[in-house]
């Protein structure tokens, strides 16, 4: 693999240009990170391709080493594992509430004491989700609750 930089004070906007005689399954972890870094999801639907825009993102999971991407209308596949995503979308509001689950802070909308320490958070769109003993501590500290 070859990168080249030209840096260019007359250049207005980023431009990345990626050549290769086939597109491979690491050429498209790089074009998600970097959709990512422009606030963008690279995520399947089928045979279809779509780009989400990670604000309507409301939780992330993964289920029998995939991972699925929950907006408030559909289900999506990621090809990326939860930890590639997991630093990624650190800095867009996402916290991870367990092993297998990110969520996006804004769309929690209720939080229960559970046993064993655990806590039930219940989303905008009703779906409830566990954040385990060992994340509960940090997502308190992030909401501010006591």
């Amino acid at each position: 693999m070859k990168i080249s930089i030209n840096v260019d004070e007359a250049v207005k906007d980023i431009e990345i240009t990626i050549s290769c005689n086939r597109l491979t399954p690491e050429i498209e972890k790089m074009l998600a990170t970097l959709r990512i870094l422009d606030r963008q999801l690279m995520a399947m639907k089928g045979e279809e391709t779509y780009l989400l825009d990670v604000s309507k993102v409301i939780y992330l999971e993964s289920v029998d080493r995939k991972t699925f991407v929950y907006t408030g209308e559909n289900v999506y596949e990621s090809s990326l594992k939860l930890y590639e995503l997991e630093q990624q979308l650190d800095e867009c509001g996402f916290f991870r509430a367990s092993k297998s689950c990110l969520v996006q802070l804004k769309y929690i909308k209720s939080l229960k004491a559970d046993i064993n320490r655990r806590i039930r958070v219940t989303l905008e769109n009703g779906e409830q989700i566990i954040v385990s003993r060992q994340y509960a501590e940090e997502l308190k500290k992030k909401l501010g609750v006591k």
